[in-house]
């Protein structure tokens, strides 16, 4: 069970204690894009999304590391000044370990930020890396992710009940 569940959690993005996780070690940042940066099928960023990423840029190397494909991904890339890790088929560890060779960081220096159990926190967890899990912006998803958030229903009423992670009850 522990695999399904984050080392933190959070309401968003914008509420996460950056200063926290400098504190840990924390040298890169992994973020998913819908419903974690941005609602779904939206095309470009945001000012205040921009903002937040000039400031983590400061302490942090940010990739922005999605199931979406590059043209999903390049207009992020371009007005977020970010890497970008396209195609990353979460919740398997290849894209995940490819990121830490080639920057080469320590698991201990990665976090993953995303709304997604079965796809962010199963992957980040499995690889061992830190995994932080933010509410989605919208209920709007994909196909896809609309048959796994059917899914992650089961599944966190299955953590309440063995008291083991609540939706809403946000830690660090």
């Amino acid at each position: 069970m522990n695999k399904y569940i984050p080392n933190m959690y959070y309401k968003n993005i914008y509420e996460i204690n950056y200063k926290l996780l400098k504190e840990k070690g924390i040298k890169c940042i992994l973020f998913d894009l819908d419903n974690t940066l941005v609602e779904p099928h939206t095309k470009h960023s945001n000012e205040k999304l921009q903002k937040l990423f000039i400031e983590l840029k400061k302490d942090f190397k940010v990739i922005i590391f999605s199931n979406s494909f590059i043209t999903r991904l390049l207009p992020f890339k371009k007005e977020l000044e970010v890497d970008i890790n396209h195609t990353s088929l979460k919740p398997l560890k290849h894209s995940f370990n490819k990121v830490l060779k080639k920057y080469k960081f320590n698991k201990e220096e990665v976090a993953i930020i995303g709304d997604q159990i079965f796809t962010d926190i199963i992957g980040g967890n499995n690889v061992g890396i830190n995994t932080i899990l933010v509410d989605s912006i919208t209920v709007k998803d994909f196909f896809i992710t609309k048959y796994n958030r059917k899914r992650e229903e089961k599944l966190l009423k299955e953590l309440e009940e063995k008291k083991l992670f609540k939706r809403g009850k946000y830690y660090e």
